[in-house]
Formats: structure tokens, C-alpha cells, sequence
């Protein structure tokens, strides 16, 4: 079988000390497929040398992470992103969105930077990896006036509910399902298989988010598959199926 992670931030200093192992052990269980989320700038030379490492299981995306749009450098971070899209080739642009968990006072440019963000993956035919936390009328906002045959990608780490999924997928995004789908409270196990399993993607989003019995320690790739096996219980479906459509459902999101 194999599966594909969605979205991993695998230069994270939480694998500062088995980057190599890690990425072997995902390997060694069918996880040969790593999209890689970008933050800011200060990551790109990171991003680059495990691609370099991996040319074959890493693909790479480029994007200005919201919690890091300040006010005095988000504009130069959107153009350094601009000039990287020029440049060379990418996967998605992502991880983009809103998230006002940690700073609502920066909405307003943080609604302007997914804008400019959304614009340019179409510019580039590229889909959106999006970020979401505490801001679903928000980013539906932006959404519903990019909205356009030309959008498309992912509505990462999805915790809402039915309603909230089925107004993401009308904008032509795949849902991003990872470890909340194990926890007791995470709720979207309730109505997942409500949702047409072509329109989910897995993701583990490690180093954060581990799935149960991983819950509380630093997630990793490698952990796909009991994501994997609790969506194959949710849709009582073959571990097998999951593999298999899920990766394709990436494989048409990504181009790859």
C-alpha cells in the first residue's frame, strides 16, 4: 500500500536529531509521498536540502504561513514568494489562510496576504494548501470571492462541521483529515463518512497533531497509517481502498 502525507513540516526542529531516520521509517511503512508546507522565508534553505536529500518522496510548496503575516514584513515575504514561484517549480502554495487562535489584530492583512496568496497559485496553475483556525466565516470570505473554476487544493487539518465541510469542497478543495479524526472529541468522525471519500486527503501535519495512541508526543509521517486505519473505520472500507483513494485524490490535487 501505498500512502501519501499531505502535509508534513518535516524540517521542523523537532527533527533536528532523526530527520533521516524519520523519513526512512514513514518509508519503510508506505508513506513515500511528503508535501511539505511552507511557514516563511527563514525555512526555504531547510525546505530545499531535504529535497535535495529525497528528490524522489519530497515535494515542496511555497507560501506565507498567516500567523507569520506581521505588519512590518508580510509584504516582503509576499514577494520573496512571488520571486521563489518565478524561480522554480512548486506543488501548492501553502500553508496560507487565517488564523486568529494566536493574533486577531492582524486580520486585515492577514485577509489581504491569502487574497494575493489565492492569486497567484492561480497565476501559477498551482492549488492552495489552506490554513484555518478559529476563522471559518473568515476564510470562507476570501474564498467565496476567489471562487473561480481555476481554484483548487486543500482545506488543511479540517476540525468544522458538515456544513463547514461541504461549503469547503463547493470551492473545489479536498479536506485535509489527520489526527483529530482519532480523538475522542475531535467530532468529524461523527459525519465523515456523510462526505464522499474522494474529497478527502490524509495529512499528519508533524510534528504536530498526533493521532491516538501517539496523542501528546511529536507526530511523524510514519503515523499516516493509523490515520489511515481509523478513516477505513469511519467508511468501513478495506485499510487498502483508503490507501489508494486518498493518494489519488492527492495525485489530483497536486498534478503528481
Amino acid at each position: 500500500m501505498i500512502f501519501t502525507d499531505t502535509h508534513t513540516h518535516l524540517y521542523s526542529d523537532a527533527f533536528a536529531n532523526d530527520r533521516k531516520e524519520t523519513i526512512i521509517r514513514a518509508i519503510s511503512n508506505g508513506v513515500t509521498r511528503f508535501f511539505i508546507p511552507a511557514i516563511d522565508s527563514s525555512y526555504t534553505a531547510s525546505m530545499y536540502d531535504l529535497e535535495t536529500e529525497f528528490p524522489e518522496n519530497i515535494f515542496l510548496m511555497t507560501g506565507l504561513h498567516p500567523t507569520d503575516v506581521k505588519p512590518e514584513t508580510y509584504r516582503s515575504e509576499l514577494t520573496f514568494v512571488e520571486a521563489e514561484l518565478a524561480r522554480r517549480k512548486f506543488y501548492a502554495v501553502g500553508e496560507i489562510g487565517i488564523d486568529l487562535y494566536w493574533d486577531k489584530s492582524t486580520l486585515e492583512i492577514q485577509q489581504e496576504a491569502f487574497q494575493h496568496q489565492i492569486k497567484l497559485a492561480k497565476k501559477h496553475a498551482l492549488p492552495v494548501n489552506i490554513h484555518c483556525r478559529d476563522a471559518f466565516d473568515e476564510v470562507f470570505e476570501v474564498l467565496e470571492k476567489e471562487k473561480a473554476p481555476d481554484l483548487r487544493g486543500i482545506f488543511h487539518c479540517f476540525t468544522g462541521t458538515e456544513e463547514q465541510a461541504r461549503q469547503a469542497i463547493s470551492y473545489n478543495l479536498k479536506l485535509g483529515i489527520g489526527g483529530v479524526s482519532t480523538f475522542k472529541n475531535g467530532k468529524i468522525d461523527q459525519f465523515l463518512n456523510k462526505i464522499s471519500l474522494e474529497n478527502i486527503v490524509l495529512e499528519t501535519d508533524s510534528p504536530y497533531l498526533a493521532p491516538v495512541p501517539y496523542r501528546g508526543k511529536r507526530n511523524e509521517s510514519a503515523y499516516i497509517v493509523n490515520i489511515a486505519e481509523k478513516i477505513a473505520e469511519i467508511y468501513n472500507l478495506p485499510l487498502e481502498e483508503i490507501a489508494q483513494q486518498t493518494t489519488a485524490n492527492s495525485k489530483a490535487v497536486f498534478g503528481i
